[in-house]
């Protein structure tokens, strides 16, 4: 047996313990249970990404958002719009730059972003009872290490 064809972990036996079947299950359960929490919120995972960026920028250039949500730029616009129509976001020209698209997040927006903030931290909590802080640092870590990408027709929405 070469090195690429060792199992990834000891729980060949048994196939519904193997990570990938672990993590797919784990995941459709928070990604389940955060989008519940953000649909009594009116917004997508997308949506609420979006706020919470601008709610630490306060304004970002629209290209600059699609870039740190890594999505495409027709996506980010269908984004905005919905956020926009809401009153949570307001999009301007840049006075240096007319091309230049400038969101902010607006007052309502960062009124319903410290809601949505509580209503993510209340699932996560639920999801991560057993887990200690250090735990959870060390999961963050792993899952970061991951090879994945945004491009991974299921990152789509």
């Amino acid at each position: 047996m070469t090195v690429d064809e060792r199992p990834i972990d000891d729980a060949q036996s048994d196939l519904l313990e193997r990570l990938g079947f672990l993590l797919a299950r784990h995941g459709a359960v928070a990604d389940n249970r955060i989008r519940h929490a953000l649909r009594d919120f009116r917004l997508t995972p997308r949506q609420g990404t979006t706020l919470i960026l601008l709610g630490k920028s306060r304004s970002m250039g629209q290209q600059a958002l699609a870039a740190a949500l890594d999505v495409d730029a027709s996506v980010m616009v269908g984004i905005l719009n919905d956020l926009e129509t809401a009153g949570l976001v307001e999009r301007r020209r840049d006075r240096s730059d007319r091309r230049r698209h400038i969101v902010a997040i607006t007052g309502e927006g960062d009124c319903l972003l410290a809601k949505t903030h509580q209503a993510v931290t209340d699932v996560e909590r639920e999801l991560y009872r057993h887990l200690s802080r250090e735990e959870i640092a060390t999961l963050r870590g792993l899952l970061r290490r991951i090879e994945t990408s945004p491009d991974d027709p299921a990152c789509a929405e």
